[in-house]
């Protein structure tokens, strides 16, 4: 089993920054991707950036390229996303998750950071 725990979110202006952090612990030695996952209220959950720890590939979506930077430390055991130039729009609950598997869905979640960005 894998947990996952976040951290960073608040309350931003539009413009600013914040660094989420996400902490895994368990059976860290299974994921394979680390991601980023988003979902504002009436909206579909989105993955917003992903990680493969192996190679380092990343994904971003295409709202938040050139804005979002997703990184990883200590093996797979963090992942951080950094959120630059904020928008109102970017304005959602953030969800830390992780797969088993480069191929696989993900199996494992946070219970979720909100983050604010006001105008």
């Amino acid at each position: 089993q894998v947990q996952l725990v976040e951290s960073g979110g608040g309350l931003v202006q539009a413009g600013g920054s914040l660094r989420l952090s996400c902490a895994a612990s368990g059976r860290t030695f299974s994921i394979a991707n680390m991601g980023w996952f988003r979902q504002a209220p009436g909206k579909e959950r989105e993955l917003a950036a992903q990680i493969n720890r192996s190679n380092g590939a990343t994904y971003y979506v295409a709202s938040v390229k050139g804005r979002f930077t997703i990184s990883a430390e200590n093996g797979k055991n963090t992942v951080y996303l950094q959120m630059n130039s904020l928008k109102p729009e970017d304005t959602a609950v953030y969800y830390c998750a992780a797969t088993e598997t480069v191929y696989s869905a993900y199996k494992y979640w946070g219970q979720g950071t909100q983050v604010t960005v006001s105008s």
